[in-house]
């Protein structure tokens, strides 16, 4: 197997466009303090070293009573670097199912390399495309936090040299490294699993959603195109949050290169996991190439993982995930950094629901190497950051290809494409499907929300219509089946969705009904304070409205057939009401209360309920710390 790291210089420096340099450089003076105070906390635990050769010989003894050989012996003696294991595995979820035997594979390249490995803990893993709709969905956002403590845990025994990451899916990568930069000193390489093999194309499984939706053919044609779209182990193949995910972590530097989307079960796929193994080992402060997580993450790498978002018309969700893991490295990420970056950076791919195309065609037209190719090649990326394979995001234009066959093949990284193979999916960047990356912030009197513009028609972008209320989903829907959404233009207000209403759920049952509305010739448009992902498709969508209406937040106050306004062109939110007149309105409907937000397990998380941030702070129920003062010093690790 070549070494990332030992491969030539970039040839080129390209320089950096000028909005995504200011945008770089304001992110840093604003975090200048908190980053700081992050980053002496890291070093200091970098110096002091793990834990487990200061331990008293009852704890180290704990620490391998289970322990095989050669990781027995190799813990006793301390000479060896010990990475942590983290998975998201269970055997239910498709993205996470090729993770069964990942930590055994693990372990054995691990020691190959010199090195030594322990499991170390499990995090929970749920799908939003089964709870869409139902109860579950209400502790999906919280889950993300509910991994990273989870995370915390699994590293918290100190043993560890490095550690190795393994999800996939919406809230577990994020979750994954916000507990890891809880461990900033520590290495940490994210190992993915791959999307599984194309099935029914995704425009077909839109086009048969929508006949459900109005009645046109039953549950059992439905079920039958759904299996034929999520039909094998991997991740779902359209371009939500999962993928947009993996796409993210690779060009912040945590895959090796064009690791991301090589299928399950394939050669090529479980050489790069070997590969991953090798590379963690050599990148411990044993292995002589140390490189803390918390460095890795910094102001650069966040910005990176911003343009790759919108390059390529990603989930919305990150919008809050983005900010969140910002915050957890000390580094303050706002709504206004993504709307400006969204502004000069151009949309480069068109995946469903984007486009027609799935992420296996993605990769056949070039993938993440020419993506990342064309980035840097005209300013858009930073290449001058440090990533598990070295220093310098070029590395991530070439792609890996088997060296050997069998189990003990290994991987070579080779130049990757200079042009995209079907422009029809991946554009290089001075050919761009639309000049700006399709995802901007409106605000007005009902708040300021994020919409997602790139799957949505410029003829339906704007949209003044009556407001039609609902303070549930299900009320919407059944005001669709009923017929009362027929023939009328209507901005659908669905609010009381938010994190502290009831978890801030997707509300992806939205949109068949809304674009079928929209495909009879209606002006429609949803305003709602909850979430849509990779949902957010052909009609404009303000999501994620804050302050949100269980807060008392402006849609509590909007009355059915006010007049309100989508604006995604110039990023307008409004009611047009007369300010005096809306402000001394009193709240309508209500918030779901502890009665109501119980069963599925929803109460045991009523304590996340009453202290979870904004939306635009990340939906958070961490707290990031405060810069340190002269009476409040940083507090170094023991």
């Amino acid at each position: 197997m070549s070494t990332p790291s030992k491969a030539r210089s970039n040839p080129s420096k390209p320089g950096i466009d000028p909005v995504v340099a200011e945008v770089t450089e304001r992110i840093a003076r604003r975090s200048a303090d908190t980053r700081a105070a992050y980053l002496a906390r890291t070093d200091a635990a970098i110096d002091k070293g793990p834990a487990r050769g200061r331990l008293a010989c009852a704890n180290l003894a704990h620490g391998f009573a289970a322990a095989e050989e050669p990781v027995r012996s190799g813990l006793r003696s301390g000479r060896k670097p010990n990475v942590a294991i983290v998975s998201a595995y269970n055997d239910m979820l498709s993205a996470h199912q090729p993770f069964r035997d990942v930590p055994e594979v693990l372990k054995k390249s691990i020691v190959r390399a010199g090195g030594l490995a322990q499991f170390a803990g499990g995090v929970p893993a749920m799908c939003d495309g089964i709870t869409q709709g139902r109860a579950g969905m209400e502790l999906s956002l919280f889950s993300r936090d509910l991994i990273a403590m989870s995370t915390a845990v699994a590293l918290s025994h100190d043993m560890f040299d490095a550690a190795m990451m393994l999800g996939v899916c919406d809230k577990i990568v994020p979750g994954l490294l916000i507990g890891a930069l809880s461990f900033g000193h520590l290495p940490t390489v994210f190992v993915p699993a791959g999307p599984m093999p194309s099935g029914l194309p995704n425009a077909e499984k839109a086009r048969v959603r929508q006949l459900y939706a109005e009645g046109k053919v039953g549950r059992e044609e439905l079920l039958e195109a759904e299996s034929q779209s999520y039909h094998s182990a991997g991740t779902c193949t359209f371009y939500g949050t999962a993928n947009s995910n993996q796409m993210l972590m690779e060009v912040m530097g945590l895959h090796l290169p064009d690791a991301t989307f090589a299928n399950p079960g394939t050669p090529l796929r479980a050489a790069l996991t070997r590969a991953a193994g090798d590379r963690t080992v050599a990148i411990t402060a044993a292995g002589g190439e140390p490189t803390p997580v918390g460095h890795l993450v910094d102001e650069k790498a966040v910005v990176n993982a911003c343009v790759a978002l919108l390059a390529t018309g990603g989930s919305t969700n990150h919008t809050m995930h983005l900010v969140a893991i910002a915050a957890a490295a000390g580094i303050t990420l706002t709504w206004d950094d993504l709307s400006d970056l969204s502004a000069a950076v151009p949309l480069l791919t068109r995946i469903y629901p984007n486009g027609s195309a799935d992420i296996n065609h993605f990769v056949a037209a070039g993938g993440t190497p020419f993506l990342v190719h064309t980035l840097l090649k005209h300013g858009y990326l930073h290449d001058d950051v440090l990533t598990v394979s070295g220093r310098g995001l070029w590395r991530h234009t070439r792609e890996a290809r088997l060296d050997g066959a069998g189990d003990r093949a290994g991987i070579v990284w080779e130049e990757g494409p200079k042009s995209s193979l079907d422009t029809d999916v991946l554009r290089p960047a001075d050919d761009p499907f639309a000049p700006d990356g399709g995802l901007r912030m409106l605000s007005g009197r009902l708040g300021r929300a994020v919409v997602k513009t790139s799957a949505v028609k410029p003829e339906h972008r704007v949209v003044t219509a009556p407001a039609m209320v609902f303070d549930d989903q299900a009320d919407f829907l059944a005001a669709f089946a009923e017929g009362r959404l027929d023939g009328r233009d209507l901005v659908a207000v669905v609010r009381y969705q938010g994190p502290a209403a009831n978890g801030m759920p997707e509300l992806h049952k939205l949109m068949p009904a809304l674009g079928v509305l929209q495909d009879r010739g209606q002006r429609v448009a949803v305003v709602t304070d909850g979430r849509m992902s990779g949902a957010s498709g052909k009609v404009p969508a303000a999501i994620h409205v804050t302050p949100e209406a269980a807060l008392g937040g402006p849609l509590a106050r909007v009355r059915e057939g006010d007049l309100v306004t989508v604006d995604a062109e110039t990023g307008v939110l409004e009611v047009e009401l007369a300010d005096a007149e809306f402000e001394r309105r009193e709240a309508t409907g209500r918030a779901p209360h502890d009665v109501e937000w119980a069963g599925t397990g929803r109460e045991l998380f009523s304590g996340f309920r009453a202290i979870v941030g904004t939306a635009e702070t990340g939906a958070s129920v961490i707290r990031p710390l405060p810069a340190p003062t002269e009476e409040a010093p940083v507090v170094q690790p023991v």
